[in-house]
């Protein structure tokens, strides 16, 4: 028997059962509703993404939506954290190959998967802003952070050591440029040096370990005073929360790499 046929005998035996064609037709339209609520609901919740990231959510009304500038706060951080993780994902991958340790390699994975993914979503928001991912007029990296003690705060907790040459605080380049033009490639607090990546690039075992430790631990440094700051001064609700986030993310992180530094009878640099 085909399948044309079952519909068919089917289609005679409710012709026969007027109940048994009422309860099928009433069946379809159910399935259609709960089809239309499905698409209804995935509608509405991209809306509300994209309303987020707009900075017109949690409660904003109708006719409140706003953009960012691209001189704020929240433009600032998405332009300038997104160069920052950039770093940060590609001194995971460098002692990824340096190093056998488990520990240490779990670590870096990490760090590379968390950190290229929230720099996804700050450009993306840049893009959904339609604002440039270099800051304009020159404007120097971390400005937008000016009334916080942004530069000065996240230079005296990131210092360098001299031994590489790095300068902690770091030079300021073109605005949002990833290969920057500041003292040895340092663009923002807590920024790895070009000499320093060099360094871990030759280092082997533990001595790379205990350097990427304490890079990262100099990187995290700059990172959580950038998003404390944007918690503070950002706009967009999205982005508040995404920096928050990283605070306590990155904060967590502080604690396992100073742990990890002592089993291996180091520490952070000064």
């Amino acid at each position: 028997m085909t399948a044309g046929d079952v519909t068919d005998e089917q289609s005679a035996a409710e012709g026969h059962d007027p109940h048994a064609l009422v309860e099928r037709r009433k069946t379809r339209r159910v399935r259609r509703a709960a089809g239309g609520a499905v698409a209804l609901a995935l509608l509405f919740a991209g809306a509300a993404t994209v309303a987020s990231a707009r900075g017109d959510g949690d409660g904003a009304g109708a006719g409140d939506a706003r953009v960012p500038g691209a001189s704020s706060a929240d433009a600032g951080f998405a332009r300038d954290m997104a160069v920052h993780h950039q770093q940060a994902v590609e001194m995971s991958f460098i002692v990824r190959d340096r190093t056998d340790d488990e520990d240490v390699r779990r670590l870096a994975y990490d760090i590379a998967n968390t950190q290229a993914n929230q720099r996804g979503m700050l450009l993306g928001w840049l893009d959904l802003w339609e604002l440039p991912k270099v800051a304009p007029g020159g404007e120097q990296p971390m400005a937008w952070m000016a009334g916080t003690g942004g530069h000065e705060h996240g230079g005296t907790e990131t210092g360098g050591g001299t031994e590489t040459g790095g300068t902690g605080h770091g030079g300021h380049g073109s605005g949002g440029s990833e290969a920057g033009s500041g003292a040895d490639g340092v663009l923002m607090a807590g920024m790895a040096s070009r000499s320093e990546l060099a360094r871990l690039n030759r280092l082997d075992g533990e001595r790379a370990e205990v350097f990427f430790l304490q890079l990262m631990t100099d990187h995290h440094k700059g990172g959580v005073a950038m998003a404390e700051a944007c918690a503070s001064l950002c706009s967009v609700p999205a982005e508040q929360r995404l920096a928050r986030g990283m605070v306590e993310g990155q904060q967590s992180e502080l604690g396992l790499m100073r742990d990890m530094l002592a089993e291996r009878e180091s520490e952070p640099r000064p």
